[in-house]
């Protein structure tokens, strides 16, 4: 008797290889920039100076860039539900203010950190409210939001850094370590795995997910669509204040500028990690590999003595090359934020 792979013209020998080779191409998309990290790091081990590969340069690289890794988390909740948040770094930057400020009064790190929290909900909210309640894209009420943000951090300091950092948040943050790893990269990794586990295993989690493949669709299946994306803007300004509280505690003090830098890299982190662990969908895991590719690939062209604008570079065409890659591996569907 035929079987169904023979009435189709295959045989079933045909359709296993044919399985095992699909298989395959789905594991070099899943592991793909996991493994272009370690191929990253053997080239610059080769090429640069021994120092590269040594211990205490990877715990430094891994401790230091915490704080991206908590921002471009706090990202991908927002991205999740369709919707951009650039008001992000604004928001960091605001709770590493007010910490040092805080700190400067004598106020304690247990009191410091829900205030911090506290301010990065604010935030969301405020963007929340103007994007669902008068129906303004996105992407123009978080820049409007964040530079009015830059400017009461102007205000606040006088354009000036902020010292005041309690010693007992930088003890936790970059001087207590383990295995020579400030305890800044445990804490990025304990955010990274909550999220996983929320949008993996948890119903809200799975419904900002609809919602982000499909508002209307999951507004015809009953979700709530507007209180799911303001929930989701309001939980990435606590999860960005709270890489703000890390920020303070691992530069000691408190800059009005220097965290809106980060937010081209973590953007450029976001996309390119939606090509990798689960291709097609922004996850926290393929986040904080391609954190760590990225700056693993300026470490090493510093190391081999590549100026300071590597950095731009670097940044800036991943982000544009991240995008296309996360559209390939979407078959180049249309992107809709709408």
């Amino acid at each position: 008797m035929a079987t169904i792979d023979s009435a189709v013209g295959t045989t079933p020998a045909a359709g296993a290889a044919r399985s095992r080779k699909i298989a395959w191409k789905t594991e070099l998309e899943r592991f793909g920039l996991p493994l272009a990290w370690l191929l990253q790091i053997a080239a610059f081990g080769l090429a640069g100076p021994p120092e590269f590969m040594s211990w205490p340069n990877f715990a430094s690289m891994f401790g230091s860039q915490a704080v991206l890794v908590v921002l471009t988390l706090a990202m991908l909740i927002p991205l999740t539900a369709g919707d951009f948040d650039l008001s992000l770094a604004s928001t960091m930057t605001m709770a590493s203010m007010s910490t040092a400020m805080l700190g400067q009064h004598g106020a304690p790190v247990s009191a410091i950190i829900p205030i911090a929290l506290l301010l990065g909900a604010v935030i969301g909210g405020v963007n929340a409210a103007f994007i669902l309640y008068f129906r303004i894209h996105s992407l123009i009420v978080t820049i409007g939001v964040s530079t009015a943000v830059n400017g009461i951090l102007l205000w606040m300091s006088d354009s000036q850094t902020i010292s005041g950092v309690p010693d007992d948040l930088v003890n936790w943050v970059v001087v207590e370590r383990l295995f020579g790893i400030p305890l800044s990269f445990y804490y990025a990794l304990l955010v990274a795995l909550a999220m996983w586990y929320f949008l993996e295993f948890t119903t809200i989690g799975r419904r900002l997910l609809f919602v982000g493949r499909g508002r209307e669709v999951a507004r015809l299946n009953g979700i709530r669509v507007e209180r799911m994306r303001g929930g989701g803007l309001i939980a990435a300004g606590m999860i960005a204040a709270f890489a703000g509280v890390l920020y303070s505690g691992t530069t000691g003090s408190a800059d009005p500028q220097s965290g809106l830098q980060l937010m081209l890299p973590a953007f450029a982190a976001a996309f390119l990690g939606a090509t990798s662990i689960v291709p097609g969908r922004f996850n926290p895991f393929g986040a904080v590999v391609a954190v760590y590719f990225l700056v693993t690939g300026i470490s090493g062209l510093t190391m081999l003595g590549a100026q300071s604008y590597v950095q731009n570079l670097f940044y800036g065409g991943a982000l544009v090359i991240a995008v296309a890659l996360s559209q390939l591996v979407r078959n180049r569907r249309p992107q809709n934020f709408s």
